[in-house]
């Protein structure tokens, strides 16, 4: 792998963005390495949490625009290769999405582009001073409707904000992401991946079932047709846990005022 670094420590797998020299810009083989790691992943029963980040200065700086087509070299023309490379790129955010463990950015200096999707995309963000949220689209010719953007975005802001953002092409430092409710929390300087490993060593202490399922259900209450079909979908969740040698740990664990032992089973 040459795009991305990937450290595993128990229950933890952290993915670095690593094209620093580029501020981490994404280009078709960085995508093809964050796809292998998140469909890896997807399969990992030992992993529960997932931190992502950037080397460097930069979270992410968006498409590697000046590196030429995201879809490189092929016999396709050049629609062809432009549309393959941005849907590979949306198929990550998708994947951040569909995998099973909670999803920690850990974020410093520029969000942009793309980098803004996978980064929302995350189900929590922690971030240092310097970061700052560039939604450069309807500046450069393009559409905010970027590898998931325009799903996003609303759904974590609001619909009116969302358009705003989006419309004017603006950016955000970390004061006005945090009023906008994209931040989980604001670190000192530099100290974004430490507070990072912190919250997954904090979530590491939950229930993995716990963890995956709530996610699971989260993600399908962006979707719900109604109220119903969730409570029918929770209850299902719910009652398969009392089957679960974790719940009465979790509950001794309560009622005796000690922290649960989880062993995922």
């Amino acid at each position: 792998m040459g795009g991305i670094k990937l450290d595993r420590r128990d229950g933890v797998v952290t993915i670095t963005l690593s094209r620093p020299e580029r501020l981490n810009a994404v280009d078709g083989a960085l995508t093809e390495e964050m796809l292998d790691a998140l469909n890896e992943l997807a399969r990992d029963a030992s992993t529960h949490v997932v931190v992502l980040t950037g080397e460097g200065r930069g979270f992410c700086s968006g498409m590697d625009i000046q590196g030429g087509d995201p879809g490189g070299e092929s016999a396709e023309g050049r629609v062809q290769r432009l549309y393959g490379g941005i849907a590979r790129g949306a198929e990550v955010t998708a994947r951040l999405r569909e995998i099973p463990q909670p999803v920690i950015a850990a974020l410093h200096g520029p969000v942009a582009g793309m980098g803004v999707s996978w980064a929302l995309a995350s189900d929590l963000r922690v971030a240092d001073p310097t970061t700052r949220f560039v939604i450069p689209f309807t500046n450069l010719g393009l559409s905010a409707g970027d590898c998931g953007l325009s799903w996003l975005l609303p759904r974590l802001v609001g619909p009116a904000k969302a358009a705003e953002l989006s419309y004017r092409a603006q950016r955000l430092d970390v004061t006005r992401a945090n009023e906008l409710g994209l931040i989980t929390e604001i670190t000192p300087e530099g100290g974004d991946q430490e507070a990072a490993q912190a919250l997954a060593d904090e979530l590491l202490t939950k229930s993995p079932y716990g963890l995956r399922r709530t996610k699971e259900l989260l993600n399908a209450s962006l979707d719900a047709p109604g109220l119903r079909r969730q409570l029918m979908a929770e209850t299902a969740v719910q009652t398969l846990a009392f089957f679960s040698e974790d719940l009465a740990e979790g509950m001794t664990a309560t009622l005796q005022k000690r922290t649960p032992d989880f062993k995922n089973r």
